[in-house]
């Protein structure tokens, strides 16, 4: 096993709707929100952690896979393919090991790591996109919002226990860098087959927090047509 390439997908993230990707600061300051985004300590401005974009992807294929009945909720990892409805089980076998090998795995989960290597997959964080941000210094657009949200009493039908979270407003944009290590014979297909069919999921579902309200739908563009054309054309379901 050695490094034979290095394939790179650079591209645009654009908001299709509100982000909230929460910065974890439990701090409660006077007149701010509940819920503020993750921003750069230094200019403050709104990012995309790679781990988020990791996350999710991997967390979609392993839904679509069906392996994550066999985890008991847990992430896959080498543990997984001791399971055995996993172990008898030629496709979910196949998909488990195509997971760990783009995603790694724990080395403290399994004995045999020599046929996984090193994890492929390796998501930078996403800043601003700079031509849209000189833009939005040009109009003076704000780079978050702060969204209102409450429960409404089924009975009386009034609004309840108020919050107040802090999203990216749609339309903001992205740049994207995803880096994949070609280490052996198939690392290729799993590029194709694993790595763009997770990116397609997640901009078929949601990034970040509240989905299901709303939030986080994504779109991708890549700077190299084809594979932009081929991404397009993905149809999974």
């Amino acid at each position: 096993m050695k490094l034979a390439a290095v394939k790179k997908i650079e591209g645009t993230i654009t908001l299709k709707s509100g982000l909230h990707i929460g910065s974890g600061d439990m701090e409660m300051h006077i007149g701010g929100t509940d819920s503020p985004v993750v921003k750069h300590p230094h200019t403050l401005e709104p990012y995309i952690p790679g781990s988020s974009l990791k996350g999710k992807v991997r967390s979609l294929l392993e839904m679509e896979s069906g392996l994550m009945v066999h985890t008991g909720g847990d992430v896959v990892s080498g543990k997984t393919l001791e399971v055995e409805a996993v172990k008898n089980d030629s496709d979910l076998r196949a998909k488990c090991e195509a997971i760990l090998k783009v995603f790694g795995s724990s080395g403290s989960d399994i004995e045999d790591e020599t046929c996984f290597g090193p994890t492929r997959v390796s998501f930078a964080d996403c800043y601003l996109d700079d031509k849209w941000k000189k833009h939005a210094i040009d109009n003076r657009w704000f780079l978050t919002e702060v969204k209102s949200e409450n429960v409404i009493d089924r009975i009386k039908g009034t609004a309840e226990h108020p919050r107040f979270i802090e999203r990216v407003p749609e339309g903001t944009k992205f740049r994207l860098l995803v880096t994949f290590k070609v280490l052996q014979e198939g690392d290729e297909e799993l590029f194709e087959n694993v790595l763009l069919k997770g990116l397609k999921l997640l901009e078929m579902d949601a990034l970040g927090g509240s989905g299901s309200r709303g939030y986080g739908r994504i779109a991708f563009e890549f700077d190299e047509k084809v594979m932009d054309d081929n991404f397009k054309e993905l149809n999974l379901f």
